[in-house]
């Protein structure tokens, strides 16, 4: 099952991370993005990646890029008064969702 991954870095270290990412063999389309209460400018980074791929490109993000991004698993088991959504970093963040269908044109 391939897994799409979403990542959330500020603007300034954008381009390391990019880098980490070519480097290590993935291709990833990126966006301009704005948010957060300031609205200041972020890249937003997507790449699918087959879900055997998923932990080594999750270790460049923790590792190789100085752990700009972090990661948390939210389960379905999370109820309404605990914390559920993406923990706030100063880095960045990182999404995952598996991805049923893939079409190419």
């Amino acid at each position: 099952m391939k897994k799409m991954v979403m990542a959330v870095v500020p603007r300034d270290q954008a381009s390391r991370v990019l880098e980490c990412l070519v480097d290590a063999g993935y291709s990833t389309t990126y966006m301009e993005s704005r948010g957060g209460m300031l609205r200041q400018s972020q890249q937003s980074l997507f790449i699918v990646v087959e879900e055997e791929q998923l932990e080594h490109l999750l270790g460049i993000f923790r590792g190789d890029c100085g752990g700009l991004v972090r990661t948390r698993t939210i389960g379905a088991e999370v109820d309404a008064a605990s914390e559920a959504g993406p923990e706030e970093l100063t880095g960045g963040v990182v999404f995952v969702w598996s991805i049923d269908h893939v079409e190419t044109y």
